[in-house]
């Protein structure tokens, strides 16, 4: 079996160009436009959620005396800060396709900020082990469906995409190991916060979402509406139903089915070729199938 992606995973820190692209380039993939839609609905708030983790796991770090996790908190902040700058980068690009991006992305990176001055220790770590038990799921939900949502699109706004959802799988136990560490004892706290962020996430989305497909001319007649809805609900309810064990006493990231015995493939592949010194700045169908081919 292929060694597990949460032992030990690094930093990696990537540029993707995406200044000089035109702004029909937002709608990014061909095989999906509306999965574009929903990922770019997510990608104006999400770098402010990235933020403010780093703020949370540096003070969960100073409190911290286990070698194994300040290890895995310093490999997550990395991570987690170096997607916050690739998605404010990508998001420049959101602004210069739909009018509302910049009020959207300015409420998210507000609200995030009233966050951090608001939340006592315990709703700091919490929150964020709630948001990450979603982002981890996305992230094996966006591989799972690769060819349906992302095989033909654009090869950097892929890269980007393919880069941030392997990465939210390795580091998925880091703030639930940190959640446990301090409040091991308060479980329905925990699934009260899974269940906080995930209707801060759908709130966020949705709205984003709603705004963008209008753009696009989604909501032009009420069968392409209704499809756009479709859409959105049926990925909400996929998220909905592969959370199910994270609710349990037992639960940990570890032994999330998705995340052990049924590894996707392209991640797989992807650490690898990356590992050997590959380029994946910008992966279209080529590269992707030499990505495969190992």
């Amino acid at each position: 079996m292929t060694a597990h992606p949460m032992d030990e995973f690094p930093i990696r820190k990537f540029r993707f160009e995406f200044d000089a692209k035109e702004p029909k380039t937002a709608v990014w993939s061909q095989s999906s436009e509306l999965f574009s839609l929903f990922a770019n609905a997510f990608t104006l708030h999400v770098p402010y959620f990235e933020k403010y983790l780093v703020r949370a796991m540096m003070q969960a770090r100073s409190k911290i005396d286990d070698p194994k996790l300040k290890r895995d908190v310093d490999a997550i902040i990395g991570q987690e800060a170096h997607h916050a700058e690739s998605f404010i980068a990508f998001n420049r690009l959101l602004k210069k396709r739909y009018p509302k991006a910049q009020a959207l992305e300015d409420h998210a990176k507000q609200g995030f900020k009233q966050r951090l001055k608001d939340d006592d220790f315990k709703s700091l770590i919490g929150f964020t082990a709630g948001y990450e038990t979603f982002t981890f799921l996305a992230g094996m939900l966006f591989l799972d469906r690769y060819d349906e949502w992302m095989a033909d699109s654009d090869p950097t706004v892929k890269a980007l995409w393919v880069w941030h959802q392997v990465e939210e799988v390795e580091h998925a136990a880091v703030a639930f190991d940190v959640y446990q560490h301090f409040f091991a004892d308060d479980q329905p706290y925990r699934r009260k916060m899974v269940l906080a962020a995930f209707w801060h996430i759908v709130s966020e989305t949705f709205k984003a979402y709603v705004h963008m497909c209008k753009v696009e001319g989604w909501f032009s007649n009420p069968v392409r509406a209704a499809k756009a809805m479709g859409f959105i609900t049926s990925v909400l309810a996929k998220m909905v139903w592969i959370t199910r064990p994270v609710m349990r006493s037992d639960y940990h990231p570890r032994r999330h089915p998705l995340a052990t015995t049924e590894q996707n493939e392209i991640a797989v592949s992807w650490r690898r070729f990356h590992k050997e010194g590959g380029d994946v700045l910008e992966i279209d169908r080529a590269k992707m199938a030499k990505i495969l081919a190992g």
